[in-house]
Parts: structure tokens; C-alpha cells; sequence
């Protein structure tokens, strides 16, 4: 019998299984909404179920099943959107509309039943804070698929199957007003800060309120809600951004919400595929090209502008965050030298001070990284250890997002003051590892025109959040996806003596020459290709229809009223 995904949410019963709180999992038995909510125990292990891992997956985070943009490739292997191939089948679409939902239903549980705690002597106090937990979910939940399908069923309480089955789309309009609704009541309620425990705070609250109106361009909400989370004044930037993302930083000051995650518990980062071949990874999926070309160089300038930039040596003079993020040719990392160049058949390790064989070099390895290119951000030695099983936080928001937000808000209101600057370069100047104050040992931004400024936001986004899951929805509300998706992957040519003959003999690697970046900081590789000093390793697609997603097919088979949306 084919039922309804949200049908099936919204009538099961409340069956939970286990959240993390603080690397705390707590197992919870099978109630019914008849029984359950009983006190505050109950209360608060239903909304602990909230937070489970499934519930807050990243839009993209390095995963091979998660390339949505231009910063990450696996190998050749494109995803069904970059291939402009999604139905509404994919397992994307139907994760995200069903397991949203999910938190919906019990957030609604929560929300609808919460008095039958109090009615029994429950704190009523604790239980409001556990009630704004609940709203904090729901608004979460209902901005994750309204940006990705637009307008949704708005459900807020528990239906019967009969009516679920035949309710149809709620305009976007309600839902971005319920979603900022619910915001505001998690935030009139939640404290700013829990003690021992990692949950939704009043800046959490504000800081998603800030990044869903972004998605939505109501700048003048993000700045107001921006805003109040710098002026609550308990986060700051993590005085090194490299540390911010290993496993060895919990509970960052910088971390605005997150999830943790344990080895012990079963929840944990694979690092085996990103990391190199010489310390037993994969080696893919990769960072791409494009991201690789992106980031500036020490002058504040692009690599096609800047006199620093060396395309023979393509990490020196550059901005710090990329040694940080990407792996540099030479370095010593995990204990072994990280060299992709098609001669460099033996690399040293440091551990054993003895030259072994490089499989991070094509011609010995043939699946080593295609473009040359391996991930550091949020890898270290330590993440040889536990079958290169990870911990390190989930971060979904940080404040560094916060400070950015606050300021391209303004930028796009053509607010342009001291403090749009001033945020800017509290970012850039961390990377540094410098105050912002001390303006001569860093880039940093300057008063200039909305143009101007807009460009330089757009390029310190993509330089500051590589694999953090934004760069999807930042090429979705810049509308700047039929660019990215139009373009070609490359790749080091190959075979490796093809490489050395047309590249390294003729003096240019790692590149010929740099790239031409335009005013969205996009790379254009094509003189590279008509040169003959690279190849196409994948050539993406685009269908304008994917600035939304498809409605899951199982839903529009079974209700009249659930209408699909344009182009699918």
C-alpha cells in the first residue's frame, strides 16, 4: 500500500530511537502520544531525539554523495545534480522531505502535548525551555524544505491519514513567516547558553533565524537577527582557524550550533577516502580546481590580478586558509611528504626518516587524486587512529557565518558603514592569526562601492566555509548555478608521461599560467584546455528546474493536491 511520507510521520506512533547530547546517548523506550509526555524525563528525551545525526546532515561536506557545487569532485563521478539528473527518486529528496518531516511530527508532539507534563508537577519553566527546543526544530526543519522545494505542507499539529493525504502545497509566503514565528518563540525562551550540554540556544535560534532570511534575501531580518547574536557577546572566532575543525576542539566558542559526534557511539566522520594514499586513504573525493583558484592572494587581490601569484608555486604568497584547507605540495602531512608531481616517484616519511614509494603520484598509483589535490581541513594525524574514524563537531552555524551574514546583508541594503568592514576583517584577520586592528599584516577590506564589496563577501564565503555545507545554497541565492554547473571538471593530464612531457618539460607546472577569475570569483580554465596542459575529466550539466527540488514522486502519485514543481 503506498502511504504518504509525511502521512507516515505524522501518524506513527512516537517511536524514538537515540540523540547525542554532549556525547551522552540516552536510550529511549516506545511510547504513545497517549501515554508519553508524562513529565519532564519524557519531555526531554523526546525532544533529545531532535538532534539525532540524520536530522542535521550538511548540504555538502566533502562526501562524495554530496558534491552540490563547485568545491568537491570524486574522481570522474558526477552526482545526479551536477549531472542535472534529479527526480524525484534521488535519495536526497526523499531523505530530506521524509526525515524532515519526521522532526516535524515530533516536534508537533512535543509542542501539542507539553502540558500534560506541567498538569503532572513538572517544572513549568524547564519544560518552556524544552517547548523552545521543539520550536527551534520545527522552524529548522520547515527552512530546510522550503529552500530546497519551496512551498511545502505546513502541518502543525497531527492529522488523520485522510486528511494528510490530500493536503496540498502551503504557500511559501506562511511558511517563511511560520518558520520565522517559531524562530521567535525559541528565542524569547531559550537561554544563551546551557551548562554541560550541547543544545539550541538563543544564539542558535537568532543565527538560523539570520541565515534562513538570507536564503529568503529579507536582509533587513538578517541584520536585525545578525545582529543581536553579535551583541549577546559570547562567541568569538577561534584564535586558529586550522585548529577550529580537528577532532582535538570540542564546543569551539566560535561554534554556534552544532552536533557532536563519537567514535565510541557509533557517530563519526569517515577520513579514510579524503585522505592521501601514502597514510592509507583514498585520496578522493578532492578538492576541486575552482575552489583551489579561488582563494587570494596576500595582497587582497585574485590570482589573475595579484604579481604574487606564482602559477609553478601555486600555495606560496596566498591566503592562509588555503595551506589550511587544501594539502600543499612538499609539506610533511600525517607524517609523510604530500607530493603529487609526476617525477617525485618516492616521498619521504618522516616516521621512519625512509623514502617509500609515493602513491599519491599518478604514475605509480593511477587512482590518486586526478587534479593533484587532497583535503586538510578538519584531518591531522590523529585522524589515522580508530580506523580513521573521526569526532570532530558537526558545526551547523558558527560565528565567523554570523559576522558575513551580517555584513553581505548590509551590502545588499547598500548599508555600507564601519561595520560592514569591521566584520569582514574580523574573518580575514583570524586567518592571519592577527587582530583585525593591525590592518598592515593582513589584506584587509576597505571602504568601497556595493559592487566592489559584493564581490570581495562572495570570494571571503568560498574561502572561509570549503566543506562546511554552504556553498550549495550560496550558488542557489546568488543564482549563480547555471554558471557553475555549465562548466567543465579538469584534471592533470594523464598518462603521467603525457603530463611530463607537455607540462613539466615545458616548464609549467603545476599550472601554465593563472586562471581568469571573474567578478563572482569563478575560474574560466579554458585557455588551459585550448593549451593542451590540462584535461576534462567530467563536464557537468544544468537544467534551470534545480534552483528547486522535485516534490518526492511518492507524494504527487498519491494526492491530487500535491502539485510537482516546474520542469519535472
Amino acid at each position: 500500500m503506498k502511504r504518504s511520507f509525511f502521512a507516515i510521520y505524522l501518524l506513527g506512533s512516537l517511536a524514538f530511537s537515540t540523540a547525542c547530547h554532549d556525547l551522552d546517548l540516552n536510550p529511549l523506550s516506545y511510547g504513545s502520544t497517549e501515554n508519553w509526555y508524562s513529565d519532564e524525563t519524557e519531555i526531554k528525551m523526546a525532544v533529545n531525539e531532535l538532534y539525532k545525526s540524520d536530522y542535521w546532515t550538511l548540504d555538502e561536506d566533502g562526501d562524495a554523495s554530496t558534491d552540490w557545487s563547485d568545491d568537491n569532485i570524486y574522481r570522474e563521478s558526477l552526482t545526479e545534480f551536477q549531472n542535472a539528473t534529479l527526480t524525484g527518486q534521488s535519495s536526497a529528496v526523499t531523505n530530506l522531505w521524509s526525515r524532515q518531516y519526521k522532526v516535524i511530527s515530533h516536534a508537533n508532539g512535543i509542542i501539542s502535548n507539553s502540558q500534560r507534563a506541567i498538569s503532572n508537577g513538572a517544572s513549568e519553566s524547564a519544560i518552556d525551555i524544552l517547548v523552545a527546543e521543539a520550536h527551534f526544530h520545527r522552524a529548522s526543519a520547515y527552512a530546510k524544505l522550503s529552500v530546497k522545494f519551496g512551498a511545502v505542507p505546513l502541518i502543525e499539529k497531527d492529522v488523520d491519514i485522510e486528511t494528510a493525504m490530500t493536503m496540498g502545497r502551503t504557500d511559501l509566503e506562511k511558511i517563511k513567516q511560520f518558520v520565522y514565528d517559531e524562530y521567535d518563540k525559541a528565542i524569547a525562551v531559550l537561554p544563551v547558553s546551557f551548562s554541560g550540554e550541547q543544545r539550541a540556544t538563543k544564539g542558535a535560534a537568532l543565527a538560523m533565524k539570520a541565515r534562513y532570511a538570507l536564503y529568503m534575501k529579507d536582509y533587513d531580518v538578517v541584520v536585525e537577527a545578525s545582529k543581536a547574536v553579535i551583541d549577546l557577546d559570547v562567541y568569538s572566532l577561534h584564535p586558529s582557524y586550522r585548529e577550529l575543525f580537528l577532532q582535538s576542539t570540542k564546543n569551539s566558542s566560535e561554534s554556534i550550533f552544532l552536533i557532536p559526534r563519537s567514535v565510541e557511539y557509533g557517530i563519526y566522520n569517515n577520513a579514510q577516502y579524503p585522505l592521501p594514499r601514502n597514510v592509507g586513504g583514498y585520496g578522493a573525493p578532492n578538492p576541486t580546481w575552482d575552489l583551489f583558484a579561488s582563494y587570494v592572494c596576500t595582497d587582497g587581490l585574485p590570482i589573475d590580478e595579484s604579481p604574487l601569484f606564482d602559477p609553478h608555486d601555486p600555495f606560496k604568497n596566498r591566503d592562509p586558509r588555503l595551506a589550511m584547507t587544501i594539502v600543499p605540495f612538499g609539506e610533511n602531512f600525517c607524517g609523510v611528504e604530500y607530493n603529487p608531481h609526476p617525477q617525485a616517484l618516492e616521498v619521504m616519511n618522516y616516521k621512519t626518516g625512509q623514502m617509500i614509494t609515493n602513491n599519491d603520484c599518478r604514475a605509480n598509483a593511477q587512482y590518486a587524486s586526478y587534479n593533484g589535490l587532497v583535503w586538510k581541513k578538519g584531518l591531522d594525524e590523529s585522524s589515522l587512529g580508530n580506523a580513521m574514524r573521526t569526532e570532530a563537531d558537526r558545526i551547523v552555524i558558527r560565528y565567523a557565518d554570523v559576522l558575513l551574514m551580517y555584513a553581505e546583508a548590509k551590502i545588499e541594503l547598500n548599508q555600507i558603514d564601519q561595520a560592514v568592514i569591521d566584520a569582514m576583517n574580523e574573518v580575514r584577520a583570524r586567518a592571519y592569526e592577527v587582530d583585525k586592528s593591525e590592518t598592515g599584516k593582513y589584506p584587509a577590506f576597505k571602504m568601497a562601492d556595493q559592487q566592489t564589496l559584493r564581490t570581495q563577501i562572495r570570494m571571503e564565503r568560498r574561502m572561509e566555509f570549503p566543506k562546511e555545507g554552504l556553498r550549495y545554497m550560496d550558488l542557489i541565492r546568488w543564482h549563480l548555478m547555471d554558471k557553475v554547473m555549465s562548466k567543465k571538471v579538469y584534471m592533470m593530464l594523464y598518462p603521467s608521461s603525457l603530463l611530463i612531457e607537455k607540462v613539466v618539460n615545458e616548464g609549467d607546472w603545476f599550472w601554465p599560467f593563472a586562471p581568469d577569475i571573474d567578478e563572482n570569483g569563478l575560474a574560466d580554465f579554458s585557455k588551459m584546455e585550448t593549451a593542451g596542459k590540462i584535461a576534462v575529466v567530467a563536464s557537468k550539466n544544468w537544467n534551470d528546474r534545480q534552483y528547486l527540488w522535485p516534490i518526492p514522486t511518492t507524494e504527487v502519485q498519491i494526492n491530487s493536491n500535491m502539485k510537482q514543481n516546474p520542469g519535472y
